[in-house]
C-alpha cells in the first residue's frame, strides 16, 4: 500500500503543477493530502495511522517539517539561505537603475563592427549581469528590448539572436554569485551529513570496523565553496557560446554579419564605454574577490554587493544633473581611507593604548561615516527617483518569499516522499542498474534535464536533489565531492529555461520580441546551445578538476587552511615528497650525511640521543616511501583481478542485508499483531509465509557467492593492511626525523629569554626568607609561570616547584626550599650553559639542515603548508579517487 500513496503523491503534484497551480502551495499541498489520506485509511482499514506508512507515520512526518520549518528560519548554523535576498536586492537594483541596459548598449557599440560582434556584445553582456544581477527574468527582458530590435535591424539570422539572448541570459543560473547555488549549497549541506552516515554505516557493516578513517568521508560543501566551483565552468560556457557565434558568423556571414558604428571612437566613446563597464566589474572583483580570497563570507559579500549596486544606482538615476557623481565619490573616498589606514596601522578599538591608536580609531570613525552617509545619500535617491527604492524592495520580498516558502514546502513533500519509502526504492533502483556509480549518475542527470522540459529551477533543486544526492554521495567507487555534483546538477538545471514547451526565458524574450519573430525561430535558436550546456556538462564530468581545484586551493592557502598531518591530505603530500626525493634526494641526503658529522658531546644526553635518532630515521624515510609506494603498486596490481569479484560480492551481500532487514521487520509486525489485537491467524500466516520466501530467497543468494571469495578477500586484505602499514611507517619516521630538529630549533631560538630570567630565579630567595610561605608561593608561582613561557624549560620550572612545594602544608621548611632554590639554580645554569654553546655552534648549521629537510621529511610536521606545495596538493585533490576497494 506504500506504493500506491506514494504514486498518488507523485500524481497529485504533478497534477497540480500541470494545471497551473502555484508551486509553493502545490509542493505542501501534494504532502498534506497524501499523509492525510494515508493516515485515515490505515485508521479505517488496519486500526493504525502508521499502517501504510514505510517509515514511521503521520506524526514522524509532522516532526519532521517542524524540524526542516526550524533549520530554515531559526538554527543559527544554517545561515547560507540569508545571501538570497542581498543578491536579489543587488540584482534588481542594477536592473532598475538602468546600468544593464548601459552596459548592453556600449558594448553592442564596440563589439559590433566585428564579423557576429553583436552576438559576442549580448553574450559578454550575459555573462557581466549574470556576475551582478544574476536574474534570469530582468537580464533576458533587458537584452530582448534593446539588442533583439539592434539585430533583428541588421539583418541577424532569427534564430541566432533569440537563441544568443535566451541563453545569454541563463548564464545567471551557473556564474556565481548565483540563487540556484545557494539552494544547491544549503540542500547539499544536509545531503552531505546523510551520505556521510551512510558511508560509514556501509564500512562497518563490510569491513566489521568500529571506526572509518576520516580520509574516506564525504567531503561538504558551502555557498562559497560552490561560488567557487562554478567559476571555470561559467567562464567555459561563455567560451563555448562565444566560439559557436564566431564560427556561425565565419561559415555563414549572412547570419551575423557586421554593423559599422556610426559614431567615432573618441575620449566621449571611450569614458562611456569606462563608465558602463567599470562599476559593474569592480562591483563583480569585489564581491567574488571576498569570497574567493576568504575576506568576507557569502552573506557578508551579498552585504557588499547590495551596498554597492544603491551607491551605482545613485549616481545613475541622478545622472545628467549636477552632482551626479558625489555619493559615489564620497564611498570610495572612504573606503580608499579605511584600506591605507588598515595597511598603516592596526585597527583594534579594544586595544587602545597609544596616541596613535586614538588617532587611528577616530579617522577610520570619521571614513565610516562618511560612507553611511554616501549609502544613505544614494539610497535617498533611490528611494526619491521613479520610487526606484520601494520597488526593488518589494520585488526582493516577493522573490525572497517564494524561494523560503518553496524550500519549505519541497521540505514537507520530500518528508512525505521518504515516509512512504520512495528514497529506499529510488535508491533500490539505482542500485540495481549494471555499470555502477557512473549508470546512475547519467540516469540522474537525464531526469534532471527531463523534467528541466516542465518545471522551473528551484522545483527541481530542492525536490530532486535532496533525494538523489545522499545516493550519489555516499558512494565510495566514485567518491565525488558536493561542489562538484552540486555544479554538475547547477549546470544541468540551466537547460531548463531553454527547454520548451516550459522554458522560462523563451517566455520572457517572447513577451519582448516582435511578433516578426516566430516562436518556432526561437524554439531552432536555442538547440545550438542547449547542446552546448550538455557538452560543458560532459567537459566538466570528465575533467572535475574544473570545479574542485579552486575550493581546494583556497581553502589551503587560506589563514585557517588545514594543518599538513590532516589525513585527507596524506595521500597528496607524499606524491609530492616522492617525486622531490627522485629529484632533490641527492642534495637531501647530502644534508643528513652532514649532519651526522657535527659534534654534539655538549649538549645533554637526551638531547644527543634524539638528534642522532633524527638523523637515522631522516634517512630510512627514502626506503619507507619507497616501500609505501610499492605498497600502493601492489593493490593496483592485485585489483586488476579482484575488483570484479569485489563488485560482484558486494552487490550480492548488500541484496543479503536488505532481505536480513525486511524479514526482522516481517517478525518484529507479527509480534506486534500478537501482542496488540491477539491472535490474527490470517494475516500471521501471509506474513510468515512470505518470511518463508524471503529466507529461500536470502539462501539462493548466499549460494550465488563465489566459492574463491573468502580467500581472495583475505589476501587482498592483506594487501590493504601492508600499504596501511607501509604508510604508517613512513609517517612515523619522518615525524621522528624533523620533530627534534623543529624542537632544538625553538629551543635555541629561546635561548636570550631563558637567559632574561636568570635575576627573577635568583631574586626568589629573598620572599623565601623574609615572606609569608603563601605570599612566597605566589611569587614562585608566577617566575614558573615565566619559566613555562621558555621552549624546553620544563627541567628547571620543575626544580623550581619543588621550592614552591617545600613552603607547602602545615610546616613549611624554608631552608629546604632555599636548598631547592640552589638546586634549581644549578640546573638552570647548565641548560643556559649548553644552549648558548649550542647557539654558537651548531645554530646556523641547524637552520640550514632544517631548511633542507623542510618541505620533505618535515612538511607533515609543519604548521600549514608551503604555498607552491599548497598548488601541487590542491591539483591532486582535484581528482575524485575510487576508495570502494577498502570497503
Amino acid at each position: 500500500m506504500e506504493l500506491v500513496f506514494l504514486l498518488l503523491l507523485v500524481v497529485i503534484m504533478a497534477g497540480a503543477l500541470a494545471s497551473g497551480f502555484p508551486v509553493a502551495f502545490a509542493l505542501p499541498g501534494s504532502a498534506i493530502i497524501t499523509i492525510g489520506l494515508a493516515a485515515l485509511s490505515g485508521e479505517i482499514f488496519a486500526g493504525d495511522t502508521a499502517a501504510y506508512f514505510a517509515q514511521g507515520g503521520p506524526m514522524n512526518w509532522l516532526t519532521a517539517g517542524v524540524t526542516n520549518f526550524r533549520g530554515v528560519y531559526w538554527e543559527v548554523e544554517r545561515d547560507t539561505l540569508i545571501a538570497i535576498p542581498l543578491f536579489v536586492f543587488m540584482g534588481i537594483m542594477l536592473q532598475r537603475s538602468k546600468i544593464a541596459e548601459d552596459l548592453l548598449v556600449s558594448m553592442a557599440q564596440l563589439f559590433g563592427p566585428i564579423r557576429g560582434g553583436l552576438g559576442i556584445s549580448v553574450v559578454f553582456v550575459g555573462a557581466l549581469l549574470a556576475a551582478t544581477t544574476g536574474i534570469v527574468g530582468a537580464t533576458v527582458v533587458a537584452m530582448g528590448l534593446i539588442s533583439l530590435p539592434a539585430m533583428l535591424r541588421n539583418n541577424y539570422s532569427h534564430p541566432l539572436a533569440t537563441g544568443t539572448i535566451a541563453a545569454s541570459g541563463t548564464l545567471g543560473q551557473i556564474i556565481p554569485p548565483s540563487i540556484v547555488l545557494i539552494i544547491l549549497a544549503d540542500q547539499l549541506a544536509s545531503a552531505v551529513d546523510q551520505a556521510g552516515m551512510a558511508r560509514t554505516a556501509y564500512f562497518k557493516e563490510m569491513t566489521g570496523e568500529f571506526t572509518m578513517p576520516s580520509s574516506f568521508g564525504v567531503s561538504s560543501t558551502s555557498a562559497g565553496d560552490m561560488f567557487m566551483g562554478a567559476l571555470l565552468p561559467g567562464l567555459i560556457l561563455v567560451g563555448l557560446y562565444m566560439a559557436y557565434i564566431l564560427i556561425m558568423a565565419f561559415l555563414r556571414p549572412s547570419v551575423a554579419p557586421a554593423v559599422p558604428f556610426e559614431g567615432s571612437y573618441d575620449r566621449k566613446f571611450v569614458l562611456r564605454v569606462l563608465l558602463s563597464l567599470v562599476p559593474p566589474l569592480t562591483l563583480i572583483f569585489v564581491v567574488l574577490g571576498s569570497i574567493i580570497t576568504g575576506i568576507a563570507t557569502v552573506n557578508q559579500a551579498g552585504a557588499i554587493g547590495a551596498v554597492g549596486a544603491m551607491v551605482m544606482a545613485g549616481y545613475r538615476l541622478y545622472e545628467g544633473r549636477a552632482g551626479a557623481f558625489h555619493p559615489a565619490i564620497l564611498a570610495m573616498g572612504s573606503l580608499i581611507a579605511v584600506l591605507v589606514l588598515t595597511s598603516y596601522h592596526p585597527i583594534n578599538i579594544r586595544n587602545v593604548q597609544t596616541s596613535a591608536d586614538v588617532a587611528a580609531v577616530v579617522v577610520a570613525a570619521v571614513a565610516v561615516a562618511v560612507f553611511l552617509v554616501a549609502i544613505v545619500w544614494s539610497g535617498w535617491r533611490a528611494f526619491i527617483i521613479e520610487d526606484t527604492l520601494r520597488g526593488v524592495m518589494v520585488e526582493t520580498a516577493k522573490t525572497t518569499a517564494l524561494v523560503f516558502i518553496i524550500l519549505l514546502g519541497a521540505a514537507m513533500l520530500t518528508a512525505a516522499f521518504r515516509a512512504f519509502g520512495g528514497e529506499e526504492l529510488v535508491r533500490e533502483f539505482l542500485a540495481s542498474l549494471p555499470g555502477g556509480f557512473w549508470a546512475q549518475f547519467i540516469i540522474v542527470m537525464a531526469v534532471i534535464f527531463i523534467l528541466g522540459f516542465f518545471l522551473d529551477f528551484i522545483e527541481i533543486a530542492v525536490v530532486v536533489v535532496p533525494i538523489v544526492a545522499p545516493i550519489l554521495l555516499a558512494d565510495p567507487s566514485a567518491n565525488i565531492t558536493a561542489v562538484w555534483l552540486g555544479v554538475m546538477i547547477g549546470l544541468n538545471i540551466q537547460t531548463s529555461f531553454l527547454t520548451p514547451p516550459f522554458g522560462f526565458a523563451l517566455f520572457y524574450l517572447r513577451g519582448v520580441a516582435p511578433a516578426a519573430v516566430k516562436t518556432l525561430s526561437m524554439y531552432k535558436g536555442v538547440i545550438p546551445f542547449i547542446c552546448l550546456q550538455l557538452f560543458a556538462l560532459l567537459i566538466v564530468g570528465l575533467t572535475p578538476q574544473l570545479v574542485n581545484y579552486i575550493p581546494n586551493r583556497m581553502s589551503l592557502t587560506s589563514e585557517s587552511a588545514p594543518p599538513p598531518k590532516n589525513p585527507r591530505l596524506q595521500n597528496c603530500i607524499e606524491d609530492y615528497v616522492l617525486a622531490t626525493f627522485r629529484e632533490e634526494g641527492d642534495q637531501i641526503r647530502s644534508a643528513i650525511s652532514e649532519a651526522k658529522t657535527w659534534d654534539l658531546s655538549y649538549l645533554p644526553k637526551s638531547v644527543q640521543k634524539d638528534l642522532e635518532k633524527s638523523f637515522d630515521a631522516a634517512e630510512k624515510s627514502f626506503p619507507a616511501i619507497e616501500e609505501a609506494f610499492a605498497a600502493s603498486a601492489a593493490i593496483e596490481e592485485a585489483a586488476k583481478t579482484y575488483r570484479p569479484l569485489h563488485v560482484e560480492v558486494r552487490a550480492t551481500q548488500r541484496d543479503i542485508a536488505k532481505h536480513v532487514a525486511e524479514i526482522e521487520e516481517l517478525e518484529d509486525r507479527i509480534e506486534l499483531l500478537r501482542h496488540s489485537n491477539g491472535e490474527q491467524l490470517e494475516a500471521v500466516e501471509k506474513l510468515s509465509t512470505k518470511i518463508e520466501r524471503l529466507k529461500a530467497e536470502q539462501a539462493e543468494l548466499e549460494a550465488q557467492v563465489p566459492s574463491n571469495w573468502d580467500p581472495d578477500h583475505k589476501a587482498f586484505t592483506k594487501v590493504l593492511s601492508a600499504e596501511k602499514k607501509a604508510r604508517l611507517t613512513y609517517r612515523r619516521t619522518v615525524d621522528t626525523a624533523y620533530e627534534p630538529i623543529a624542537v632544538l630549533q625553538a629551543t635555541l631560538r629561546d635561548t636570550e629569554a631563558l637567559a632574561a630570567l636568570s635575576g627573577d630565579i635568583e631574586g626568589l630567595a629573598d620572599p623565601i626568607a623574609n615572606l609569608e610561605p603563601q605570599e612566597a608561593e605566589e611569587v614562585i608561582k608566577e617566575v614558573e609561570s615565566r619559566i613555562g613561557a621558555v621552549v624546553e624549560a620544563g627541567s628547571i620550572r620543575s626544580a623550581v616547584a619543588k621550592a614552591r612545594r617545600a613552603l607547602r602544608g602545615k610546616s613549611p621548611d624554608k631552608e629546604k626550599a632555599l636548598e631547592e632554590l640552589q638546586n634549581a639554580l644549578e640546573v638552570y645554569a647548565d641548560e643556559l650553559a649548553w644552549r648558548q654553546q649550542a647557539k654558537t655552534a651548531i645554530s646556523a648549521k641547524l637552520d640550514e639542515y632544517e631548511a633542507a629537510i623542510r618541505n620533505t621529511i618535515g612538511l607533515r610536521l609543519l604548521d600549514r603548508l608551503p604555498h607552491d606545495i599548497a598548488l601541487e596538493v590542491a591539483a591532486c585533490q582535484s581528482d575524485h579517487k575510487d576508495i570502494s576497494l577498502y570497503f
